[in-house]
This record gives C-alpha cells, sequence and structure tokens, in this order.
C-alpha cells in the first residue's frame, strides 16, 4: 500500500499499525505482515498484534471445561496441540537468538497454562481472573513470534509486553482503561523502542490492574487497544490491518456488487460499526476521536488493494448522502405499552434505568403516545429487566428481528433521501422505524427473514452506479 502520509494530513508521530487473526494465523500471514512493516519503516511504526486465528476460542473452551471441576488428559493434550502449532510457524519464520526467544517462551506456555486450568477447577472463586491470564497467552505468543519474524527479517524490534502498556480497572473479562496511566505507561515503555529506531511488538485485548493482575478489554479488545496505543503516542496513523479492504457498501456476503468505501468520518465508521459491519468493535474509535488521529482499515491480504480512511473530515463538502447499508441479525423487539405515559414525567427514565441495572445496552428506539419500542441484541439478562418494566406498563417480547441501517452524512437535511429510502422498502414489512439523533442514519427492524432481501433493494436503489 503506497505511503498517503501527506494526503492524511498526519503528523510526525510514530505508526500505529494493527493485524488481526487472520492476518497472523501462519508462517505465510505473519510473512505478509513483515513485508508490510519493512514498506512503512521509516514512518516509525509500532505494531500491535491480535493472538494467532482461532487461538482464543480455543484458550475460551478450555476455560469452560476447566469450570467442570476436572483437567483431564484431552484438555492437556489440547495445550500441547496448541503450544505446537506457535512452535511449527515459529520454526518457519526465525532463527538464531530471536528463535531461542520463542521457544523458551512456548515453554513456559506448556508449563503454566495446565497449571492455570487446574486452579480454575480447584478454585472456582477465582476463575474470572485466572481466565484473562489464561487468555493471555494468545496475544503474547503471537506477539512473541512477530517480534523474532521481524527480527529475522532484519527489522530490528523489540517485544513489549502489552500489560506494561494498558492499564486497566480489576473488572476481569471486561475490564475498562484507565487513560492518564495508559498514556504514561505506552510512552514509558513504546517510546525509547521507536526512538532508538527499534519496532515495539505487542499483543492487543490484554492489560494490566492496579495490582499487577492481568486483565482482558473483551470483544473488539485487539483493536480497542491499537487506538489506545496510538492516542498515547500521539500517532500520526492508526492502521487496522484485516482481511477485508476497508468498511463496504454492504456486506458483500450479501451484496456481490458492494465496493471499498475510499473514505468515511468518524461518525459514519462508528456507526457501520455499531449496526453490523464488522471491521471494526464500535468502542475502537472512540480513542482515536479524541485525538484527532486518523484510522486507516486496510486488507493485508491484498495489501495493495482499496482501503478506508475514517477521519474528521470524511469525503468532505458535497458528500452527502448514503454511504454504506449495514445490518445485524439476532436483535429482539421489546414494546412498553402503558396509558400512564402519555404526559408523564421521568417514565422514559424509568425504562432506561430497567436495562442499565442489568447491563443490557439498547440498540435502537421509536416512541408514540402511550408505548416505547426499542431493540435488543443481548437477551441473557433481558427477562430481569422485564420482569421490572411490567410494574411500568404491558411488555412485549418478539425475537427474531434484524436491523437494517443506511449511514451517511446529512441524511436528514438531504432532499429525496427518505423518499427513495422508503421507496427501496415498500415491499419490506417493517417492524419499526428510528432517524437517528446524529441525523446519520436511519433505521428499520425487519424480520430476519427479510433483512437480506432488504440490504439488496437498498443498495441497488442507492449505491450501485446509475442508482443516483
Amino acid at each position: 500500500m503506497r505511503d498517503e502520509n501527506a494526503a492524511t494530513g498526519a503528523g510526525a508521530g510514530p505508526l500505529v499499525m494493527k493485524f488481526g487473526g487472520t492476518s497472523v494465523q501462519n508462517a505465510e500471514a505473519i510473512g505478509r505482515l513483515s513485508a508490510i512493516v519493512r514498506g512503512h519503516a521509516t514512518r516509525r511504526p509500532v505494531v500491535v498484534v491480535s493472538a494467532l486465528s482461532k487461538v482464543t476460542d480455543e484458550l475460551s473452551a478450555l476455560a469452560r471445561l476447566a469450570d467442570g471441576g476436572e483437567v483431564t488428559r484431552e484438555m492437556e493434550g489440547r495445550v500441547s496441540a496448541l503450544v505446537d502449532r506457535h512452535g511449527r510457524e515459529a520454526d518457519r519464520l526465525a532463527r538464531g537468538e530471536a528463535l531461542d526467544r520463542v521457544h523458551a517462551e512456548l515453554a513456559a506456555a506448556l508449563r503454566e497454562i495446565p497449571l492455570l486450568l487446574e486452579m480454575m477447577a480447584m478454585h472456582p472463586g477465582t476463575r474470572r481472573p485466572l481466565r484473562d491470564e489464561l487468555l493471555s497467552w494468545g496475544e503474547r505468543l503471537s506477539s512473541h513470534i512477530v517480534a523474532a519474524a521481524l527480527r529475522t527479517d532484519g527489522l530490528p524490534s523489540r517485544w513489549v509486553d502489552a500489560r506494561q502498556c494498558i492499564r486497566t480497572s480489576e473488572e476481569h473479562g471486561r475490564a475498562e482503561p484507565d487513560l492518564d496511566a495508559t498514556r504514561a505507561a505506552c510512552r514509558a515503555a513504546l517510546l525509547p523502542a521507536v526512538d532508538a529506531g527499534e519496532v515495539p511488538v505487542t499483543g492487543g485485548f490484554i492489560g494490566a490492574a492496579a495490582n499487577g493482575a492481568t486483565t482482558t478489554l473483551g470483544r473488539g479488545g485487539s483493536d480497542f487497544s491499537a487506538t489506545l496505543v496510538g492516542a498515547s503516542l500521539d500517532a500520526a496513523e492508526i492502521q487496522i490491518w484485516t482481511d477485508v479492504s476497508g468498511f463496504m457498501t454492504a456486506d458483500p456476503r450479501v451484496v456481490g456488487a458492494a465496493r471499498s468505501i475510499p473514505r468515511l468520518t468518524y461518525d459514519e465508521a462508528a456507526e457501520l460499526a455499531y449496526f453490523g459491519a464488522k471491521v471494526l468493535h464500535p468502542r475502537t474509535l472512540h480513542p482515536a476521536v479524541e485525538g484527532g488521529i486518523p484510522v486507516r482499515v486496510c486488507n493485508s491480504m491484498a495489501p495493495d488493494s482499496a482501503s478506508t480512511l475514517i477521519d474528521a473530515a470524511g469525503a468532505g463538502p458535497g458528500a452527502a448522502g448514503i454511504k454504506a447499508v449495514a445490518h445485524k441479525n439476532g436483535i429482539t423487539i421489546v414494546r412498553i405499552t402503558s396509558a400512564r405515559m402519555l404526559g408523564a414525567s421521568g417514565f422514559l427514565r424509568a425504562i432506561f434505568e430497567a436495562f442499565d441495572r442489568y447491563g443490557i445496552a439498547v440498540d435502537v428506539v421509536a416512541t408514540s403516545e402511550v408505548s416505547v419500542s426499542l431493540t435488543v441484541d443481548d437477551t441473557e439478562r433481558l427477562e430481569r429487566a422485564v420482569r421490572d418494566l411490567r410494574a411500568l406498563g404491558q411488555v412485549d417480547v418478539e425475537g427474531g428481528y434484524a436491523i437494517v441501517c443506511v449511514v451517511g452524512e446529512a441524511l436528514r437535511t438531504t432532499p429525496g433521501i427518505a423518499a427513495r429510502v422508503f421507496g427501496a422498502m415498500s415491499r419490506i414489512n417493517v417492524a419499526l422505524i428510528s432517524q437517528g439523533a446524529s441525523g446519520i442514519n436511519l433505521t428499520f427492524a425487519v424480520h430476519e427473514h427479510d433483512a437480506a432481501p432488504a440490504v439488496r433493494l437498498l443498495h441497488a436503489e442507492c449505491l450501485q452506479p446509475g442508482s443516483n
């Protein structure tokens, strides 16, 4: 991919490059990673990596088995296979002292992972902290291998323990970063290597609490780590290297004519991420927004292919209109109906407090004179919230829905947009409609079986060549 530093107005800070699981899944992928980093060597890169593809899933599965109270021979065999996989890939990538360091870390993993599983089986009360320690091995091993591969490839690299960089709360499994402490820790751990002309390599997803305990950041944690590091270092740019060519105008598995979007605003990208575009986790962008740092989403499988630049400017003046259609399945609609709502203050607050009590995020809200309809995608604790909501009125819960969302700048103020969208949806039964408060999204809830047809209709009407 060509260097577009000047085109983005990026500053003199380092370049933070994050590589996801498919970008480090084997020796071939890590070889591509090394070539990509070498191509950006003059921009003082800092590399953040996920675990090898499927490794976190396997560690999570082992943790669940340990919850049964016993570590079996089969589990021990799976640990050995996991470590052996890393060893095989490392042997193909590294030589000499760099490879020796990786094998030392692999030997430590082979000792410590079974001990962690045994402790989880024997002491249920400590499972959450131990699970974070267990899951951290994915990124710890992958980052050691990547650092060794870069050294063997002639790039001076330095492995840095992510727990020296990301400081968090003690909420295991879903820790929140301490931004001030993280900024200080990142600068202390990473900038000396950058200033010495080295490439620091660290793992995403993991951090450490003030008491030193290993923590994990939860879903989307590796991308989140990258933007936290980028914001802490005042990076010139943050690159997220994945297996797709940036954000697409729709899910290419649903719309064959979907194409890459060259440029988005932070808000547009956040809306697309939140409503189903699985390129970034929704919270990933927040540190970059706060620091005014551009984020570029690139394809590590095809480094010279299209990418998406995300920044405050977006596509600039004259770019109003629909940029993409996103969708998300697995949606449940909750309707609260009560005549008491009419003119009553505090009614909406009481509804949202019920969801907040149980940590349930609400996606879309629509109101009428006597009812509120909203959507959720996490039903694990929904029954408890519904029990509380019944004190407010009649509650109906219905699953099997999907959210379909059109996203773009100035949708609310661009003439003709709504007519085209509603015209395209005329053949689809719509259960709920919401205009986003930001004015950059228009959202529908439809039955899941109607989601793909709705996306195709909207894309054909609003985004394919000749539709304007």
